[in-house]
């Protein structure tokens, strides 16, 4: 039985929450990295949301970042985390995608994309919407702007620049409430 690959590109890159057996770099085709979901558990509530990343279609569009290798003796049970982590809300779509690895090899990997018909999907906002939402919510694991700073520093350290997410980054410690 072949290993399960996993693609993160948010806060799976630096909080996996699963065994892996190795990582590397990958780059997924046609999609882009986008904080186009709003997030009414994790980030945000119901009655504030937040927003969190997801990979949105985008016709040219590329995402470097993380892929999992997962031994097969646990592929299973990493898929029934990542479905209770992900599709809290069915917002996400769990994909497999062919993801481009740095060593060379394509791999078939279990990606969440949003889901465009999604109530929570709002792409199209502007980057300083994104940061004022982001600077004031907080959900069931901490505030909004935490998760930012955290991908953003993790994708850096990673040779992995996004620089919407570093000008997203800078804006937040602006305005996010002291």
């Amino acid at each position: 039985m072949p290993p399960l690959w996993v693609f993160g590109y948010g806060s799976l890159v630096w909080n996996p929450g699963f065994a892996w057996s190795s990582r590397q770099i990958g780059r997924l085709e046609g999609f882009h990295r986008s904080f186009c979901m709003r997030s009414i558990h994790h980030r945000g509530t119901e009655d504030h949301p937040g927003l969190v990343l997801a990979l949105d279609a985008a016709q040219g569009g590329g995402c470097d970042g993380v892929a999992f290798e997962i031994a097969p003796e646990i592929a299973e049970e990493t898929l029934e985390y990542l479905r209770a982590r992900e599709l809290i809300s069915a917002a996400y779509l769990e994909t497999r995608q062919p993801v481009a690895l740095r060593d060379g090899r394509r791999v078939e990997a279990v990606t969440y994309v949003i889901d465009r018909d999604h109530v929570q999907y709002c792409g199209g906002l502007s980057l300083e919407e994104q940061a004022r939402i982001i600077a004031g919510a907080v959900g069931g694991r901490g505030p909004n702007c935490e998760y930012l700073l955290q991908t953003t520093a993790h994708l850096t350290e990673l040779g992995l620049r996004d620089p919407e997410l570093e000008w997203l980054s800078d804006r937040v410690k602006v305005l996010k409430p002291a």
